[in-house]
């Protein structure tokens, strides 16, 4: 394998130079009294001016390459602590770990004083992050496109098992080491305002949009450091301010507040990940944030595109823009108005640019999460927008009129613009309209798109809906969060298999042999080692690492059906107690999930499994067989420790609902054997692993769509299943809250009286059944860790390396800088 070129570079006495430099001029602190956080400041510091260095000399590399660029929007870019991944890129982690040792510190004590970046939420932005890791792996030119939250989503905590949230700070006074203010790329922003028309000198008459505010894109950007070569690409977050924050008359007038209340109400706008929009000003905020990352991000584009030399018409020749889901659709509008109004482009000319530079990724197939807007609020807050709007949805009927005539069932089903008593702008419509590509994040999930989602839209546009199964980067989910597997991978197939993950397939050949089963056994039981000490220190836990440790991490929604395993642990509880017969193996299982601020049933279920949790971790009755810890505030650093410790993934969620997960694939690369439903990325780690070392269960996309059309009724099931009522049952009443009896009546009332509409209660018995087969072969330990390797050998299909190239290949057509 090459050697990096920093790596040979480096000078270990130089380094430490400039660490103790940034330590004294930059934080002030004496070497002699110092703490671990200044020391990793200076130590980020050090080491940022090496990435900023190669960013500059990427930008260059691209231009002088006149390379076609990806531009990625996404309202999350869910990063993790940069620091140590930053070293595994740069081929440094050895020598900087024995540079600091050498100014007598600890460089695994320096990392954890490093607080994750609060840039996003769950899979979406985990989804974005590793494909700018892949991107820059492989040198593709391109830009990551986010905002610079100044708190994220929020900080989770627990009280009394309630989840309570508080603002996440996590670029502190210090700032953020690795992150650098980028002055000459600011931006202006408009708001509200009028349109109004104009005649030039030529007598051509113009829109004019007039906004009645004003805010400022302050450009920050962070390194993407590309793995083993000197390529940095620019994560670019937007930061909001008033153009002029500070009012003197009124300071002099003794108006304080008012003075600042410019840069209060701008700041807002970058403050938190997903402003609650349970309520009018909340929505307006949302679409505020929304709008202001795109114009941001547009201006920057069309800015570099110019400077470059190029012309306006050859846009769409050198740059595409990714949309990560719909909230970055109102880019659409914005660069269409920015082609009529700024560079005075006839419709045509413009749209023939618009529909050629964007693709659209879909992630959900749920009704509720496919976004809209008001008429009314995008009209008052960007006026020029909705008649833009209007007339992409004038042209589109138009299309649909040629091809279906007459039929306004299919017009009303495609119209961006929904009617009804509010009329509402549908973003994925929007979306699917105007790209050059539309995809799907795994084959169910695009079939799905193309058969039940968008159909006519398939019909109208054929070939424009796409698949790009997901992936995961493994630098970070294997080489950084594993050492030790790693190590072990790489004495037996070498090292170059963190860029190419399709040759763990080679470690299958060891999937039998004893010795190297033993030592795969003492990687898993040192992780497991790990985490259970993590939640000693932490959360006051005992756990006992020869129990199987059943993980189920990710975001808190009813689709992903938490709640189904906690009716399973229930069902355990109540077995443990009541049949003397039963018999388990010890079982820790493991939640990880915050629950949006506005959605009381997700708290509600967070409450439960925390107050069971209470219960059952300290009745002695069970004799240890049963533990459930939920771990507070889940985070990237977080997962990091919790799944190369997992032995279960639960991918639960109701068959059709998932659209893709990337749990699922690190969580399957670290050994951990899936149990699921053959939903999202699982039927395609089924395909790759094989049946035998997957458990599969519940009703499928087919099945669930068959009994929703014959009339689900999930009180069958609670009548006809003895241990599902007995654990449904266990809710109602004071067993796990002796304060309040009607505790848990959110969920039980969600299950029986609401329909269930998950279908929980009809895959119950099938999932039971699944968690009998994992309890019975995880006492044969040969044969599970037999299991367990061949899931590490064959998910190398999940890789982002694989996803990007896809995209390169089928959506974006880039070419890798050269060498």
């Amino acid at each position: 394998m090459k050697k990096h070129i920093k790596e040979q570079a480096f000078d270990k006495a130089s380094f430490k130079a400039l660490v103790i430099k940034h330590l004294v001029t930059t934080y002030a602190q004496d070497t002699k009294t110092a703490t671990d956080k200044s020391w990793y400041l200076a130590v980020g510091k050090a080491l940022a001016e090496i990435s900023t260095g190669n960013l500059l000399a990427t930008e260059k590399r691209v231009i002088d390459a006149n390379a076609r660029s990806v531009n990625y929007f996404s309202l999350e870019f869910l990063i993790g602590r940069l620091t140590g991944n930053n070293l595994i890129s740069l081929g440094l982690y050895d020598q900087i770990s024995e540079s600091v040792a050498e100014l007598g510190l600890n460089l695994t004590d320096l990392l954890e004083q490093e607080r994750d970046p609060a840039l996003g939420n769950g899979g979406l932005g985990r989804l974005a992050a590793c494909f700018m890791d892949s991107l820059a792996a492989q040198e593709f030119p391109s830009v990551g496109y986010g905002l610079h939250y100044q708190y994220g989503l929020f900080k989770q905590s627990f009280l009394n098992g309630h989840q309570i949230e508080f603002p996440d700070k996590w670029c502190e006074e210090e700032g953020y080491p690795w992150e650098v203010q980028r002055p000459e790329l600011n931006q202006v922003v408009g708001l509200y305002g009028d349109v109004s028309s104009y005649t030039d000198e030529n007598g051509q008459q113009y829109d004019r949009w007039n906004p009645a505010v004003t805010l400022q894109g302050i450009a920050w950007d962070l390194p993407i450091i590309g793995y083993n070569n000197q390529s940095v690409f620019p994560l670019r977050l937007w930061e909001c301010r008033a153009p002029e924050p500070f009012n003197l008359a009124k300071f002099n007038d003794g108006d304080y507040i008012g003075a600042q209340q410019a840069q209060i109400a701008a700041g807002n706008v970058t403050k938190v990940l997903y402003p609650n929009d349970n309520h009018h000003q909340g929505k307006v905020l949302r679409l505020t944030q929304q709008y202001f990352h795109c114009a941001c991000s547009i201006a920057d584009i069309v800015g570099r595109h110019l400077k470059k030399g190029h012309k306006i018409n050859a846009l769409a020749e050198f740059e595409t823009i990714q949309l990560n889901d719909t909230h970055p659709t109102i880019a659409i509008p914005e660069l269409m108005r920015v082609l009529l109004d700024d560079f005075k482009l006839c419709w045509d000319d413009a749209w023939a640019i618009v529909s050629k530079t964007f693709a659209y990724t879909n992630h959900t197939l749920l009704p509720e999460a496919l976004e809209s807007w008001s008429e009314a609020l995008i009209g008052e807050l960007l006026p020029r927008h909705l008649e833009i709007i209007f007339e992409i949805n004038h042209r589109l009927m138009a299309d649909v009129e040629a091809k279906w005539p007459g039929n306004n069932d299919i017009k009303r089903k495609l119209s961006i613009i929904a009617e009804g008593q509010q009329r509402m702008i549908r973003m994925a419509n929007l979306c699917v309209a105007s790209s050059y590509a539309v995809n799907g994040v795994a084959a169910l999930h695009s079939e799905l798109v193309k058969r039940d989602l968008f159909p006519e839209f398939d019909a109208l546009f054929p070939q424009r809906l796409q698949n790009v199964t997901n992936g995961i980067t493994p630098r970070r989910w294997l080489k950084y969060c594993n050492p030790q597997l790693s190590d072990l991978i790489s004495e037996k197939i070498g090292n170059e298999w963190p860029a190419n993950l399709e040759q763990l397939e080679a470690i299958a050949q060891f999937a039998s042999d004893d010795k190297f089963q033993q030592r795969y056994l003492e990687v898993k039981k040192t992780n497991k080692q790990r985490f259970a000490d993590w939640v000693a220190d932490n959360l006051d836990i005992e756990l006992d690492i020869n129990a199987i440790f059943d993980v189920q991490i990710k975001r808190l929604h009813e689709y992903k059906r938490q709640h189904l395993n906690l009716l399973h642990i229930l069902s355990l509880y109540h077995r443990l107690l009541n049949d003397p017969s039963f018999d388990m193996h010890p079982r820790v299982f493991v939640f990880a999930a915050k629950a949006a601020p506005g959605y009381a049933l997700a708290k509600d279920i967070i409450y439960a499994i925390n107050k069971v949790a209470d219960k059952v971790n300290n009745d002695p009755r069970l004799k240890d067989k049963l533990k459930v810890v939920f771990v507070p505030d889940y985070r990237v650093s977080l997962a990091e420790i919790i799944i190369p410790a997992a032995d279960v993934s639960e991918q639960i969620s109701t068959a059709g609902k998932e659209a893709s997960g990337t749990g699922n694939m690190k969580l399957a690369l670290n050994g951990a054997l899936t149990i699921g439903t053959m939903d999202g990325a699982n039927v395609e780690i089924r395909e790759e692993v094989g049946d035998d070392n997957i458990f599969i269960f519940g009703l499928s996309v087919d099945e669930v769509e068959a009994l929703k059309a014959e009339g689900y009724n999930s009180h069958t099931y609670y009548e006809q299943n003895g241990l599902l009522k007995a654990s449904i049952d266990l809710l109602d009443g004071d067993e796990f809250d002796a304060t309040d009896c009607a505790a848990f009546a959110n969920i039980r009332h969600n299950l029986l009286e609401a329909g269930d509409p998950y279908l929980v209660l009809a895959d119950f018995a099938d999932y039971v059944d699944a968690h009998n087969r994992i309890d019975t072969e995880y006492r044969d330990q040969k044969l599970w860790v037999h299991k367990t390797i061949l899931n590490t050998a064959l998910v190398g299909k999940f890789s982002s390396d694989r996803s990007i190239r896809d995209y390169v290949n089928n959506i974006w057509h880039l070419s890798a800088l050269p060498k």
